[in-house]
């Protein structure tokens, strides 16, 4: 629901003249979760047995320790938000949320792009290093997609040849990615993203997309207003 509302906010009339059908910039960041419930239940498991054992003047498992190990699992980082932005206005088109591994964001790049522009027409997203991988970029071209990727030539050759490099374009959309992180802090600082108490990819999914879309219409007014 959240992801359909996001697509028929952005095909709205009045939001077309805003946004061009060429260039974008794509990527993904990190959502923490907390359980509060299962954080509670693990210390209150710890304080009966706690009352049921003896002090000893050096216990074996300090409580301190306990609570720390068990607060850092509950957070751990184990899911990503992906965006594609046209780059044109900054706003957000399309939005997804996956579990974290090392092919999230690729994987997560290919399915928005083709969601967003299934092949009628060549664009161009611009992407941060960590899209720079050969078998990224070749399913790109299969797409009609020219990828405006930061070369990764940290000890390695970069994927990115020089004839996409080389082109005014992709300068342009290097620079223009870098908006994309906006949102992302929008919804972390005011959206609620920062420390969500949601299980499962469905719901977090949901309030990820949400966000994103509510980015969005904090921005309407002030974009719908420039171009009156």
């Amino acid at each position: 629901m959240a992801r359909k509302f996001l697509a028929e906010l952005m095909d709205h009339n009045e939001l077309r003249g805003l946004l061009s059908d060429e260039h974008f910039s794509v990527n993904g960041t990190q959502i923490r979760t907390i359980r509060p419930a299962r954080a509670a239940m693990a210390s209150a498991i710890f304080t009966a047995r706690s009352a049921a054992t003896p002090r000893m003047p050096r216990p074996r498992i300090p409580r301190r320790s306990f609570i720390a190990r068990d607060g850092a699992k509950e957070a751990k980082l184990s899911f990503m938000g992906h965006t594609l932005m046209e780059n044109r206005s900054g706003l957000i088109v399309a939005a997804a949320l996956t579990q974290a591994t090392g092919t999230a964001e690729r994987k997560a790049a290919e399915e928005m792009i083709v969601r967003h522009s299934p092949g009628a027409r060549r664009i161009t997203p611009g992407a941060d290093k960590g899209y720079d991988a050969a078998a990224f970029l070749a399913d790109m071209r299969t797409l009609n997609v020219t990828p405006h990727i930061a070369q990764n030539i940290s000890g390695r050759r970069s994927a990115v040849d020089g004839r996409t490099a080389r082109h005014a374009g992709y300068a342009v959309g290097q620079r223009k990615r870098k908006r994309i992180e906006e949102p992302f802090g929008w919804g972390k600082t005011i959206g609620g993203l920062a420390r969500l108490m949601l299980r499962g990819v469905e719901k977090l999914g949901f309030k990820f997309t949400l966000t994103m879309a509510g980015y969005n219409l904090i921005r309407l007014p002030k974009l719908i207003a420039a171009q009156a």
